[in-house]
């Protein structure tokens, strides 16, 4: 443990005391910095021990959990016995999925598409085959499943695997049409080998096609069933190793499924047809249908459907078999939405899907195939959802989904996460939120129900939320790594809904997600909720139990930038902290503007993006509104994003910011604190020199042509993508694009978090790449933004340098003229050139030049340090707010309430507040507001602030404690506020009481309040830069978590800025995952790893040696069923499947080997030769034993009781007959 002792430093010394602490330098894999202890100021400092407690053996990083629905999904497989699922993903990855709680991810290293899966029933085992030609044998019986084998085809490709019930042999069909014999044991290639040439007719003069299915027969074991693409149907005798039967159609096949008796099988077809074929009479249909063509009145055929891709038979002792298919709509039904159809008996039931099916696979009592099915219910994969039809219930109800599959519902565009939360909120959101749950599922329960799960010992409450494109906020409960959703909130419900012919004030703006979330601010303990719109407004919700019927107010703000230019200055010439006495402590207050009407072709002014509702509005217990505040026009231009957000329940102030100025709301009194430009912020503090616009022109707009950065900045390839990337998903089945082309494309392309300009750490890599040739964008009048093909690839796949985002420009609505064309041309190498492509959305692309020069000198010509020289359309935006008790003033003896602003060029400044005394006061006295003159500087984006007590404690902002405003009892509405203000104390002794840390995107520094000195820097970063950065609790000692573009995840000790940790955990590919990406306390973290999919890791070691006790046990010893008894007769004619042997057919001895060359066993990392069981260890292979004793011992119990009830039947049925042998001994033949 190191002690830093902090010695008073008195005026005027040059050198500082002796014994005084000094941290170490430490190196970080993205830049170098260390901490320093820097002498000045005019206040000493108290003298005072911190000892940090964290050291790097706390820290550890390893993903946790996957939640969501699997993106783009491929294949399906169920265990009938042990009860789990499997999906796989056209990006290589398989989710097993069993009872609540028992959710597990794993991913094939390769990244190629799941083609197939097949489980080893009741052996804790799955089989997977890739588009890489591959087959794996994964092991189920530990928590995170392993490759045991690989088998690697060479010369073949894979079309379709089967695995026979309790065999240990895979067929594996080939797009060659040749069936090839794999042992599961070894996962060694048979000699055995079924050529297609060999199976089909000698006069058949074309190739059948790929193998589309294989089987065996219900019936004997030793026919196989082998279906090929063209319609040839081939009944393969394994034994004679010659063809049994072939069956020919005219139309293509996609699937077939056996009676259970092995005597017929169903085909499904490329016409819409459905074949029903005996074995007695293989030259033609036993029964032909199209269930769903139109009947023709001349007897004719019926006229063809699309093709039905699946069909499943399954019988049912006690009624008529079900008969259930995927497709086979007509083609004049174009807009019906894809359906599973399910015939039973004479009814036909058509179930419409939201998406199209994947792929879908009957439930049924028994594993064996040839007994009665009895069907319960159809899992139905779909491309972005799961479902489960009950089939024991006429109306074919869906199952309750117990998992948090629905994620992706509307696409998720912001996330914030919440660890050791107050545990009372969890129960609360839950019992207003199961009110609003839908209605009409099964009331029986899920049918996936297999492994077993264990809450752990981590029991502390956590809570995620995710904002969404339609403006809805979802409350996730992700304690003990699970996810189940809490509450739903629906913020445009504020809103007046958009009407075709009222104008495109709103369609113009945002396209088609006004609503969409940017932004979110939530307290815990005070339950202050606030959001921050893609159309220019905030809302603060308050929470309720209680219903209520009342008027929502809102306000509106003018923010207005009236810089053109901005001069830096040399480092050196940045001026001094400014006398406090010389700021005049004024407090601006504007209201909110008055609606002026615009008219088409007239200049819109103080409008809003959209219209609050006005009349009363019903609100159910929990979030309701209390205020909206929207941005407005300012003089035919449209008002920026909000780029920061927060507020404080103890002050009753909302504050947010973007790239033209700050505003403060008191949102008790609902009335406008402070609407003020980013430069009027600094008064006379300015460190740059800025000429003031020149007068504007009139200037008349279209509203066609005005739109501010709509929810595409979001989205990398900068166009319209929140619909169009999740769209992609939807082409897997009409577009014939290759799986290995689409793993070339971002699988996660499209999203972004901020605007490019004013995003503090945006993600400026995506342009850096562009070629020179794409400088050169059209612009025109349409609202949509067309980019070159090449342009949206390059944007797709970010690598290398990244450009600072406060050297890029803000959209200001207006469009490129020549004569900025020929400006930005004749720029000098000293700057990087940008072009701006805009299109009516007002959507601006900066493209600089490739050079590796240019993005060098992106970084070295710094405004404060970070960026020297920006193009002259550049703004200052506010990028972090922070409220705190502090001193607003250097030396100042006395705390107050205070919000810290950080800016887009590494400035922070802080605002003070003067609040009314009382309770009474507050809401009808004014809160006067006023800039305190405070001024600090950091490299590039300020990003996160935070503050420490002069013993190293975190000091959480004030809040005031939860009370419901609609409370009905009087006691309640009486009481007064309570208000938790964690504030440093206030005293007449010369002595620093506070600590404040301050990250930005390149660096972070501890100051020292209030004498503002800077005890502690460290430069994070200098070829990169940081995209999130948060001041969290680990081991009840405070760190700074920040995670870099360069995909560094980065912890430091707080206040010394010593590097604990350092890991290169993942390079950013896409924006989705910097936009997502949030720390919590507790060593927890996450981000979007796909558009439907949330991936938790943590940082803490703690939680990494406990994770494997937390997980759920994919694999429970379960007996297997019993076979049914076949009877006397089906025994004695049924046929010969009991006496077949595969390991005399397909063995080496037999069979012989394969060749060397047609496929290659790769060994897995949890091959045999390491864990051949489960979780490995002495222990766990004892353990693993002593079970399988267990079931042995019960197993030869069972065996004798059974033969003794045989022998007892045995003597039963001889009683009889000798009485029936007696009674019948000395009739004659004709007496009977």
């Amino acid at each position: 443990m190191k002690k830093f002792n902090f010695r008073k430093v008195l005026d005027g010394l040059t050198a500082s005391s002796p014994g005084s602490g000094s941290s170490s330098s430490g190196n970080s894999g993205s830049g170098t910095g260390g901490g320093s202890i820097q002498p000045g100021g005019t206040a000493g400092i108290l003298r005072e021990e911190i000892q940090e407690t964290l050291t790097s053996d706390y820290f550890q990083i390893c993903k946790t959990v996957r939640h969501g629905f699997p993106y783009q999904p491929t294949a399906l497989a169920f265990d009938p016995v042990q009860k789990i699922l499997a999906i796989g993903t056209r990006t290589g990855a398989i989710r097993i999925l069993g009872r609540p709680g028992v959710d597990c991810y794993c991913q094939h290293e390769s990244g190629a598409a799941v083609l197939q899966l097949q489980f080893l029933i009741n052996e804790g085992a799955l089989v997977s085959a890739s588009s890489d030609e591959t087959l794996h044998l994964w092991n189920l019986r530990q928590k995170r499943p392993a490759i045991l084998h690989s088998l690697k085809f060479n010369r073949e490709r894979i079309t379709y695997c089967h695995l026979p019930f309790q065999s240990k042999w895979l067929y594996v069909g080939t797009e060659r049409g040749n069936t090839h014999i794999v042992n599961i044991e070894s996962f060694i290639l048979s000699g055995y080998v079924i050529m297609w040439n060999k199976a089909i007719e000698l006069s058949t003069k074309t190739h059948p096609g790929p193998v589309v299915h294989l089987s065996d027969s219900p019936r004997d074991e030793g026919k196989l069933l082998i279906g090929y693409e063209n319609g040839t149907v081939v009944l393969w005798d394994l034994k004679s190793k010659r063809a049994e039967l072939r069956v020919y159609y005219d139309e293509a096949i996609h699937s077939i499924d056996w009676h259970h008796e092995g005597k017929q099988f169903m085909c499904s077809h490329s016409d819409g047809s459905l074949t029903l074929w005996n074995l007695k009479s293989p030259s033609r249909p036993f029964q032909t249908t199209i269930p769903h063509g139109k009947s023709q009145r001349d007897g004719r055929k019926p006229e063809s459907c699309k093709p039905i891709l699946k069909v499943e038979y399954k019988t049912c002792r006690n009624s008529e078999p079900f008969i259930i298919f995927s497709g086979g709509l007509a083609y004049d039904k174009a807009c019906r939405r894809p359906s599973l159809t399910i015939m039973h008996g004479k009814s036909i039931t058509v179930l419409e899907m939201d998406h199209p099916i994947v792929e879908f696979l009957t439930l049924c009592e028994t594993p064996y195939p040839n007994e009665f099915q009895e069907p319960y219910a159809v899992v139905v994969l779909l491309e972005k959802d799961l479902i489960v039809v009950d089939l024991t219930q006429s109306n074919f109800p869906i199952f309750e989904n117990p998992y948090p599959m629905d994620i992706h519902e509307s696409p998720v565009t912001c996330t914030a996460y919440f660890a050791d939360c107050p545990p009372d909120l969890i129960l609360v959101l839950y019992s207003i939120g199961v009110k609003h749950k839908k209605q009409g599922y099964s009331n029986k329960e899920w049918p996936v129900s297999g492994g077993t799960w264990n809450i752990g010992a981590q029991t502390y409450p956590e809570i995620i939320i995710t904002g969404h494109a339609d403006g809805s906020i979802k409350f996730w409960d992700a304690s003990a790594i699970t996810l189940q959703m809490l509450y739903k909130l629906k913020t445009s419900k504020v809103f007046e809904k958009q009407k075709i012919g009222d104008g495109k004030q709103t369609s113009e703006i945002v396209e088609e997600d006004p609503y969409a979330v940017q932004m979110i601010y939530w307290c815990p303990e005070s339950r202050i909720f606030c959001v921050a719109g893609v159309s220019a407004y905030v809302i603060v919700y308050k929470f309720s139990r209680h219903e209520i019927t009342t008027e929502i107010v809102s306000l509106e703000v003018r923010l207005q930038y009236d810089v053109e230019d901005i001069i830096t200055p040399e480092p050196e010439t940045i001026p001094p902290f400014p006398d406090p006495s010389s700021q005049l402590p004024s407090s601006k207050s504007l209201s909110g503007s008055t609606n002026t009407i615009a008219s088409e072709g007239v200049t819109k002014d103080s409008i809003p993006c959209l219209s609050v509702k006005t009349r009363p509005v019903r609100m159910p217990p929990g979030y309701q509104a209390e205020l909206v505040v929207q941005l407005v026009w300012v003089d035919g231009e449209p008002p920026q994003q909000i780029t920061s957000l927060t507020a404080s329940s103890a002050y009753g102030i909302v504050a947010f910011g973007n790239c033209n100025g700050l505003a403060i709301v008191d949102f008790m009194q609902k009335t406008v604190l402070l609407s003020m430009g980013t430069i009027d912020l600094y008064r006379s503090s300015d460190p740059y020199q800025r000429q003031p616009r020149s007068p504007r022109k009139n200037k008349q707009f279209i509203a066609d042509n005005f739109c501010m950065r709509g929810l595409s900045n979001f989205y990398p390839d900068l166009t319209k993508r929140i619909r169009t990337s999740y769209q992609s998903m939807t082409e897997l089945t009409d577009s014939p694009v290759p799986l290995e082309l689409e793993r070339c494309k971002s699988p996660t392309s499209g999203f972004a978090t901020r605007t490019p300009e004013t995003a503090p750490g945006f993600y400026r890599n995506e342009l850096s790449a562009v070629k020179q040739r794409n400088h050169h964008l059209p612009v025109k009048g349409s609202r949509k933004l067309s980019l070159p093909t090449d342009l949206k690839t390059d944007l797709d796949h970010v690598n290398g340098h990244c450009t600072s985002p406060t050297s890029q420009s803000c959209s200001s609505g207006k469009r490129l003229s020549s004569a900025d064309v020929s400006k930005v041309n004749r720029w000098g190498p000293g700057r990087p050139p940008f072009r701006k492509a805009q299109s009516a959305a007002c959507m601006e692309v900066s493209l600089p030049v490739t050079t590796e020069e240019s993005r060098e000198n992106s970084y070295n010509r710094s405004r404060s340090s970070s960026i020297s020289s920006i193009d002259k359309d550049s703004k200052e935006a506010i990028t972090s707010l922070y409220f705190m008790e502090s001193f607003a003033r250097k030396n100042d003896m006395t705390i107050s309430p205070c919000l810290w602003v950080g800016t887009s060029l590494g400035m922070v400044l802080m605002i003070s507040f003067n609040l009314p005394s009382t309770d009474e006061q507050r809401y009808t006295e004014p809160v006067l507001v006023s800039p305190s003159g405070t001024l600090l500087t950091l490299k590039g984006a300020v990003l996160t602030f935070s503050c420490m007590d002069r013993l190293g404690g975190l000091m959480h902002p004030p809040y005031e404690v939860w009370r419901d405003p609609n409370s009905l009892d009087d006691n309640e509405k009486g009481k007064k506020r309570k208000l938790v203000m964690n504030s440093p104390p206030s005293s007449q002794e010369m002595g620093d009481h506070q600590y404040a840390v301050v990250c930005s995107e390149k660096q972070a520094k501890v100051f020292s309040l209030p004498s503002q000195t800077c005890l502690y820097v460290h430069n994070i970063t200098e070829t990169s830069f940081i995209l999130q950065a948060a001041v969290v609790v680990m081991c009840n000692s405070a760190c700074l978590a920040c995670f870099c573009a360069n995909g560094h995840i980065m912890i430091m000790s707080l206040p010394s800025l010593r590097p604990m940790l350092d890991v290169n955990y993942l390079p950013l590919t896409d924006m989705r995952i910097a936009r997502t990406f949030c720390f919590t306390n507790e060593g927890q973290a996450l981000y979007l790893v796909s558009p439907t999919e949330i991936q938790r890791l943590t940082y803490s070691q703690e939680m990494c040696d406990n994770l494997q006790d937390m997980l759920g046990e994919l694999f429970t010893p379960v007996e297997t069923p019993e076979a049914q008894n076949r009877g006397f007769l089906k025994g004695l004619f049924g046929g010969s499947g009991q006496t077949f042997d595969r390991e005399e057919l397909f063995g080496e001895a037999s069979a012989g080997k394969a060749s060397k060359s047609l496929a290659q066993h790769i060994p897995g990392p949890g091959g045999i030769e390491g864990v051949k069981g489960a979780a490995g260890g002495v222990m766990g292979e004892l353990t693993r034993a002593r079970i399988a004793l267990d079931e042995r011992g019960q197993r030869l119990g069972e065996l004798e009781e059974k033969t003794a009830g045989m022998m007892t039947s045995a003597e039963a049925f001889s009683k009889h007959a000798h009485e029936l042998m007696l009674k019948y001994k000395d009739k004659k033949w004709y007496q009977f």
